[in-house]
C-alpha cells in the first residue's frame, strides 16, 4: 500500500467548496450590496414596493422610517429596510375616489 499526501485527499473537497462560494455567495453578496445602495439613494418622489407588496411613493425619509403614500389621504411609514426596491416598471395607480 502506498499511503497518499493528505493534500491530494483534500484537493475535491477544497474544489468543491470554491465553487460553491463562486456560484453562491459571490452573486449573494453582489445583489445585497446593490439592495444595500439603492436603500441608500432613496428620496421623495421614488415610487417603491415593500417586501409585503405594498406600492407606494416616497413621501419622507427620516433616518430608517420612510413614509409612503399608498392612497389619497393615506400615509404609513415602514422601516427602510423593508423596502424590496424602486416600481418602476409598476402601473401608475390614480388615487381617486369611487363614484
Amino acid at each position: 500500500m502506498n499511503p497518499q499526501n493528505p493534500l491530494v485527499q483534500l484537493f475535491p473537497l477544497l474544489l468543491v467548496f470554491v465553487i460553491f462560494y463562486l456560484v453562491m455567495i459571490v452573486p449573494m453578496r453582489r445583489r445585497q450590496k446593490k439592495h444595500q445602495e439603492m436603500l441608500a439613494a432613496l428620496t421623495k418622489g421614488d415610487r417603491v414596493i415593500t417586501s409585503g407588496g405594498i406600492y407606494g411613493t416616497i413621501v419622507n425619509v427620516e433616518g430608517d422610517v420612510v413614509t409612503l403614500k399608498v392612497a389619497d389621504n393615506v400615509k404609513i411609514q415602514v422601516a427602510r429596510g423593508a423596502i424590496a426596491g424602486l416600481a418602476k416598471d409598476a402601473p401608475n395607480v390614480s388615487f381617486s375616489s369611487p363614484e
